[in-house]
């Protein structure tokens, strides 16, 4: 992965190369319960032995609309709240790549509109952005669409158009019920 052998790596190896390059962001957040919204943000990079300062953080969350509520706790944010600070950890940490796995699954669509726009802003500075998703119109806004059916590769795409999209998926799912 990008270069590296990461199978050969020892555990902690492998742990810090995904601490220096690799993002992730989840349907369910994966914030730490206790911890501030800026306390997500730079927890990350604390770990990896590169702590943000506070004003990196502030920056990160006032580049997702959040800087105003830095201080609040998970519980106190909404669903999209909590994925837009999902994202300022991302965007903090300026990993390589990100995996995005079902990033707007749970949330509204002006929400999960607000999470493809910033995962498009990342892909357009350099991050490679790879994300699953069963929602067309999300696949739509990537550069390129893999359609999989049971685990195999069923078409490659680079088609940004979410009804041509859903035609394929259509077809690889009567594909695979014949």
């Amino acid at each position: 992965m990008l270069g590296a052998v990461t199978s050969g790596m020892r555990p902690a190896e492998r742990a810090r190369f995904r601490a220096r390059h690799v993002g992730f962001v989840f349907q369910e957040y994966n914030l730490i319960a206790s911890l501030s919204a800026a306390d997500n943000v730079s927890m990350p990079l604390r770990l990896a032995g590169t702590p943000l300062s506070d004003a990196q953080t502030r920056a990160a969350l006032d580049a997702v609309g959040l800087g105003h509520r830095a201080g609040l706790k998970p519980h106190q944010l909404s669903g999209g709240e909590r994925q837009r600070v999902a994202i300022a950890r991302v965007m903090a940490s300026r990993p390589r790549i990100v995996f995005a796995d079902e990033p707007t699954g749970a949330l509204d669509l002006s929400s999960a509109a607000l999470v493809l726009d910033w995962l498009r802003r990342l892909a357009e500075q350099g991050t490679t952005v790879v994300m699953v998703t069963h929602d067309v119109e999300a696949a739509a806004k990537a550069d390129a669409v893999a359609v999989m059916s049971q685990g195999h590769l069923v078409q490659w795409t680079g088609c940004r158009d979410a009804r041509q999209i859903a035609e394929l998926v259509h077809s690889a799912r009567a594909a695979r019920a014949a």
